[in-house]
């Protein structure tokens, strides 16, 4: 597997100038605020979403000013429903580190949320580009709906497909999407590239959340959040869902029962990750996830070959086979 620093070749001094900006952008002369946002900085992730934006941007033409700033912008944003997905959710871990919310406490977590959000919206009012602001505005409502949509579906027990893949673009393949064609729009791309991008996003945020519900069925304590945990919680995914349409019947009956009876104790937890890896669950969200890395890769070739693009590519064959 190729690893991040190769993908991140073509841009690696847009994200040094990124990294310096994000940073700077969460700055506050409120002590306890500023306490939280270091903590925050501390534990972040790979930053895929910038490596994105800025790819996608490379992979058009030029990473521009309006480039690096929409993918703090973007980060920013996605930062705070991160910080406000685990008060929702009550996580404790994130990443294999301590939550905010769980080192400090609801109140602080929810409030540095809001600031790191409003520092996004400030952000995406600097770019100057009524297209992208529109974009964000309309992310922001996908995000939230989403998250809405997963909790009607827990507390309703609404299994299937359609609707996981409904849920799963709202909350993640929408915000890959915006990365992409935010990437695209700051280089100034024409719209045959802006659209191509929109869709390799689109399809790459597929990828990443099928293989994080995957990562839930293994016991794996690198992936930085219990086994079982979206069961834990009510949240039935794709193996668990073709486990339920086409295991034994009686094995399936009886994991519905612990579903709709939200009995999720140990014992059942067990039963029904068991359950969904015995009746192919895992290998049939595999292939799914596998055909929607073919469909980003296969659009990839409309763009002009440069090292970005290949990066790209590399970039979701990492999603597709990343450990954690």
């Amino acid at each position: 597997m190729e690893d991040l620093s190769s993908i991140q070749a073509p841009v690696a001094n847009e994200l040094i100038h990124f990294r310096e900006d994000f940073a700077a952008s969460m700055k506050s002369s409120t002590r306890r605020l500023q306490t939280s946002i270091d903590f925050l900085l501390a534990t972040s992730g790979k930053q895929i979403r910038p490596l994105l934006t800025l790819l996608a941007a490379k992979a058009c033409g030029t990473v521009t000013k309006d480039t690096v700033n929409a993918a703090v912008l973007l980060e920013l944003l996605h930062t705070a429903t991160l910080i406000h997905d685990d008060v929702v959710d009550e996580t404790k871990l994130r990443r294999g580190n301590p939550s905010l919310n769980a080192v400090f406490d609801n109140r602080i977590a929810v409030l540095t949320g809001d600031y790191v959000l409003s520092t996004a919206l400030a952000r995406a009012i600097q770019t100057g580009n009524l297209h992208i602001l529109r974009i964000v505005s309309n992310l922001g409502r996908e995000l939230s709906e989403g998250e809405i949509a997963e909790l009607e579906a827990v507390e309703e027990s609404l299994l299937d497909e359609a609707r996981y893949m409904h849920i799963i673009h709202k909350k993640t393949a929408s915000l890959l999407s915006a990365c992409a064609e935010i990437g695209a729009l700051s280089a100034c791309a024409g719209d045959e590239a802006v659209a191509v991008c929109r869709e390799f996003g689109k399809h790459l945020g597929y990828c990443f959340q099928i293989k994080d519900d995957i990562f839930d069925y293994y016991k794996d304590t690198d992936i930085g959040k219990p086994t079982g945990n979206d069961i834990r919680e009510g949240k039935v995914t794709l193996p668990l869902l073709y486990a339920l349409r086409e295991g034994e019947k009686e094995a399936a009956a009886s994991a519905l029962h612990i579903i709709r009876s939200q009995s999720f104790t140990e014992e059942n937890i067990d039963t029904l990750l068991s359950f969904a890896k015995q009746s192919g669950g895992i290998e049939y969200a595999e292939g799914k996830m596998k055909e929607h890395f073919a469909e980003a890769v296969k659009l990839l070739d409309k763009l002009p070959a440069s090292t970005a693009r290949t990066s790209l590519a590399a970039l979701a064959n990492y999603i597709v086979i990343r450990k954690k």
